[in-house]
């Protein structure tokens, strides 16, 4: 992570102290609901079905082993203790898939307390809420995958640095998104968002951007479109404030639900990139200055690797796109690593050679992995961790990882800067941690949102559901038959739980009070396991609650029935299309259909 300076750490105290009076004054009635409403949001606080709920902002997902116990510390000391909760577990959070942490239970009379312990941390909730510029997402193995074209992190630092509390984009007319992607598999989701950038280098290597724009889930799914091939890094910042600067013009403000970019793009269409290229030429004619060299250096200086390792290390030859392909397009470390393959002995446990298959990655440097530390595991929901498990994580990361975690876009957690050697005894600390379940892109990785157990505006439950679903499938040899296998799960359409880019996709959803659950076939991210981007399509009526993991169930059965050899589940979706899937799955309907199906 780029150092925070002294400006940074004050920044972050004097907003908790702004914020500080502006709780207050609305304690004594000086500020009503409506005038507070923005402030909070602006910082980070919702109020959620049963208490509020802070989310705090993990720039680009790089986080360090003490900002880890920051955050375990929070959780213990604010989490649940005012909100008559059981603390045996030392309160909790949960990992979204936007490099978020959120806390369900803090009383809003301690916020202000819980802002300036963020702040001694160097962490915030700024802008993680409210219509303005959101968090900088980016690819969980940045800067360290063998197929990276270009470290995307420093890049994600200059938007961060520009777009936080940037006053012509405060109140835009809706949540604003951007992610970024450096390698050749695109890992960030680029074209789900409201803006993706692609770094790419030109003919003279060169680097700048291909900048996708209009993507987003919700009511209506869109992949984002192409508006420029290539704009030079330099220029990067003023391509998009010309981007943000047409939609704050011209977004809608009179219909939540058709407020977003991706509305605006669809309905313009070329009229929108046009106007984007106008304003573009118009800035840079006024003078908007070109980004120096020099502070992209300065940058960068800040994300390399930690102390220790480029004395240990060499960075591994550039990769062909062949072999990049190879080792992006799939978690196993034998098949796309010859030198951890010929490591490996016969009488490994099983369960550690698992583990190395799942959940530990290629690395572009010689001599280290990079290895995931799941939260899927029995008895938590999909991307909870407790107080006492993140103080565990941290300790990990310090004795493995240099102090350095990640938090990826599938609610997990990722050490980056793991020594080969030291494999064994990662996993065996892991193992009882609770982090070495060998699951990382199978069908109980799931990507799964709070749901109706804590959120206010969900419209269904989802972590009983995915409970039921991960017990279904507990054996480990069916699962790797099965392979990669995306699972999403919604609680409702704000899309939380990307169910879209799901190769199976479930939404919960609101049917005369009744909750009811949506399921669609074949969506992608965008990665190498998905093909291109692109939402799922509904397979039918909605289904009640205890009937989805008989669905789940039936769904994988056409899967081993239908595959061809080496087939994977998204590919035999595309071969055989919906009617199949659509049949077994009314075949273990066990009541009357609870929703018409809509359009796919």
């Amino acid at each position: 992570m780029a150092p925070r300076d002294e400006f940074d750490c004050d920044l972050l105290h004097r907003r908790a102290a702004q914020f500080r009076d502006q709780l207050e004054r609305w304690q004594r009635g000086e500020l009503s609901d409506d005038q507070f409403r923005p402030l909070r949001l602006q910082n980070g606080w919702y109020i959620q079905r049963h208490a509020p709920m802070l989310r705090v902002a993990v720039p680009y997902g790089v986080i360090t082993s003490a900002q880890l116990r920051a955050l375990a510390g929070i959780a213990r000391d604010f989490d649940r203790q005012e909100a008559g909760l059981p603390t045996e577990r030392g309160g909790f959070g949960h990992f979204t898939t936007r490099h978020n942490l959120q806390f369900n239970w803090i009383p809003l009379a301690r916020a202000a307390d819980v802002m300036d312990r963020l702040a001694d941390a160097g962490l915030h909730g700024i802008q993680t809420s409210g219509n303005c510029i959101r968090n900088i997402t980016t690819d969980a193995l940045a800067g360290i995958a063998p197929d990276q074209i270009a470290d995307p992190r420093p890049y994600c630092e200059l938007i961060r640095r520009w777009s936080t509390l940037h006053p012509e984009f405060a109140f835009l007319p809706r949540k604003f998104k951007i992610a970024i992607s450096g390698a050749r598999e695109d890992r960030a989701a680029t074209a789900w968002h409201d803006v993706g950038l692609q770094l790419r280098r030109d003919a003279s290597g060169a680097v700048g951007f291909r900048v996708l724009v209009g993507g987003g889930m919700g009511r209506t799914p869109m992949v984002a479109v192409e508006i420029a091939d290539f704009v030079p890094w330099a220029r990067i910042l003023v391509f998009v404030e010309a981007i943000v600067r047409i939609y704050n013009l011209h977004g809608r403000r009179d219909h939540a639900f058709k407020s977003r970019i991706k509305i605006l793009v669809k309905a313009e269409g070329e009229r929108f990139a046009a106007a984007v290229r106008e304003e573009y030429e118009r800035l840079v004619a006024e003078g908007a200055p070109e980004l120096p060299a020099g502070e992209l250096e300065r940058l960068q200086t800040g994300f390399g690797p930690p102390p220790g390792v480029a004395a240990a290390a060499h960075a591994a030859p550039p990769a062909s796109a062949e072999t990049a392909a190879t080792a992006a397009a799939g978690p196993h470390p034998a098949a796309a690593d010859p030198a951890l393959a010929a490591s490996l002995r016969d009488d490994l446990p099983p369960a550690y050679l698992r583990w190395l298959e799942r959940n530990v990655h290629p690395h572009r440097l010689a001599g280290y992995r990079a290895a995931t530390l799941s939260l899927k595991r029995a008895g938590q929901a999909p991307g909870d961790v407790t107080a006492a498990q993140m103080e565990a994580a941290a300790d990990l990361a310090d004795h493995f990882s240099h102090g350095e975690l990640r938090v990826s876009h599938t609610q997990n957690l990722l050490l980056p800067w793991v020594r080969q050697q030291d494999l064994p005894g990662l996993w065996a600390a892991a193992r009882a941690a609770g982090f070495a379940t060998p699951n990382v892109g199978l069908l109980t990785d799931m990507i799964v949102c709070p749901g109706g157990d804590l959120c206010a505006l969900a419209n269904a439950r989802t972590t009983g559901i995915a409970a039921a679903v991960r017990d279904r499938f507990d054996d480990l040899d069916e699962l790797f038959d099965l392979g990669d296998v995306d699972l999403h799960f919604s609680g409702c359409m704000n899309s939380c739980g990307h169910h879209h880019s799901g190769h199976i996709g479930i939404l919960g959803v609101d049917k005369d009070g009744r909750e009811c659950y949506q399921v669609t076939l074949g969506g992608a991210d965008g990665s190498a396991r998905g093909a291109a981007a692109r939402p799922g399509r509904v397979i039918g009526p909605a289904f009640a609650a205890e009937e989805l993991p008989d669905v789940v169930e039936a769904l994988v059965a056409v899967y081993r029935r239908e595959r061809h050899d080496g087939e994977r589940f998204a590919q035999t979706v595309d071969r055989i299309g919906p009617a199949p899937w659509r049949a077994a799955t009314d075949a273990v309907r066990r009541h009357a259909a609870t929703l018409p199906a809509e359009a796919g």
